[in-house]
């Protein structure tokens, strides 16, 4: 990836959707564990997405057909509402100690870097969110209003912004995400 970027310099967009397993899970677990044991993959992305931080152009976690996962609040949020997007985005922009492990850091992205992955309509994938309370996550995140329990370690007014992957089922669903959203981002 390096070497790409290298050779095309700047025009070169490099971006990630992997599930918050592989990133947000590695606050609470990391590989198998210092027991073994666990799940090898919980975590599992953090260091490739560290090593590519300087390159990378966008990483947009997918906030969708995920456990509970534990916010830097050390509470459990689960999909379908504000808070997941909230706490989960927030842990990115924030950075956090992995498994726990003050001394193995994952650093804070730059906002410019980092959008709320979220699938467009229930057809795409588990934990759709209603536009209402998707509205809330950046309304949290870049202006710290519409917060629920959450409470994010940062004001992110550099967030880069929402991203689906389902576009076709936002079409099927009559496009609600994205109406939603081109007029909110474009203000």
């Amino acid at each position: 990836m390096k070497t790409l970027k290298a050779k095309y310099g700047d025009k070169f967009v490099l971006t990630t959707a992997p599930e918050t397993f592989f990133v947000q899970l590695g606050y609470q677990y990391y590989g198998s564990g210092p027991w073994g044991g666990q799940d090898p993959r919980a975590g599992a992305c953090l260091p490739v997405i560290h090593a590519l931080r300087d390159d990378l152009t966008l990483l947009h976690v997918q906030d969708c057909n995920s456990g509970s996962i534990m916010g830097l609040d050390n509470q459990y949020h689960s999909m379908g509402g504000a808070d997941f997007h909230i706490a989960m985005t927030d842990m990115l922009l924030a950075g956090f100690p992995v498994a726990g492990d003050q001394a193995k850091v994952f650093p804070g992205l730059r906002p410019d870097q980092v959008s709320v992955g979220l699938p467009a309509c229930i057809q795409a994938g588990n934990g759709c969110t209603t536009p209402a309370e998707v509205t809330k996550a950046p309304n949290c995140l870049t202006k710290r209003t519409d917060c629920g329990s959450y409470a994010t370690r940062g004001t992110w007014p550099g967030l880069r912004g929402l991203m689906t992957w389902s576009i076709n089922w936002d079409r099927f669903n009559n496009g609600e995400l994205s109406k939603n959203f081109d007029a909110y981002f474009g203000s």
